[in-house]
């Protein structure tokens, strides 16, 4: 039997993504304490990749936990540079201080999906984005949070790629679809092979 599938997300450009790739779908938030589990995953040593990979996995795990014989697809996306991980900002400065620590350097978007069936993951991928940034200047940075700061403050690492944000690289490597959040070929692969999409 064909399922339709539940995101536990509340990102709007990957029910977004879903959408336009005409895959069925309803959205059901799960709730979780994110930077408390990051927090500690981090004291722990673990490294960015696990990170973004488990708090997927309890995003999906939560969700099916209430939807029994749902396929429940979690996500979360982390931002490595140079093994520190950013977060989406907290205040405007913050934004213009984490893209300062990122101009002119490279670093990795980890874009990890989990699918959760009746409370056990069934599948899962980890895609990984390098980007580098220009070298940008103080005043078009602070211009550039100011013009976008209601949307990047959702955003980790306080840009969009998909908006303005693009103009702050000179370079990225790998794809574009797991810089959105959302591995999005290997998840049509896996439900296609599941048969829930028709070939």
């Amino acid at each position: 039997m064909v399922q339709t599938l539940t995101l536990a997300s509340g990102s709007s450009i990957r029910a977004q993504l879903l959408s336009q790739a005409n895959i069925p779908h309803q959205v059901n938030v799960a709730r979780i304490d994110e930077q408390m589990i990051k927090a500690a995953m981090l004291a722990e040593g673990a490294p960015p990749r696990d990170i973004a990979d488990s708090l997927a996995e309890m995003k999906a795990r939560r969700v099916s936990d209430k939807i029994p014989g749902a396929l429940v697809l979690g996500c979360d996306q982390v931002l490595d540079h140079r093994g520190t991980l950013l977060s989406k900002p907290e205040t405007p400065q913050d934004a213009i201080d984490q893209l300062t620590s990122l101009r002119g350097d490279r670093h990795s978007l980890l874009s990890a999906a989990v699918i959760v069936e009746d409370g056990k993951p069934i599948w899962r991928h980890v895609g990984q984005v390098r980007l580098r940034m220009r070298d940008v200047s103080d005043s078009y940075l602070a211009d550039y949070v100011d013009r976008n700061w209601h949307s990047i403050q959702h955003a980790v690492g306080s840009y969009k790629l998909e908006e303005e944000g693009v103009r702050l690289f000179s370079g990225i490597e790998g794809d574009y679809f797991n810089v959105l959040g959302l591995p999005l070929i290997e998840l049509i692969n896996y439900l296609t092979i599941r048969g829930d999409l028709p070939v």
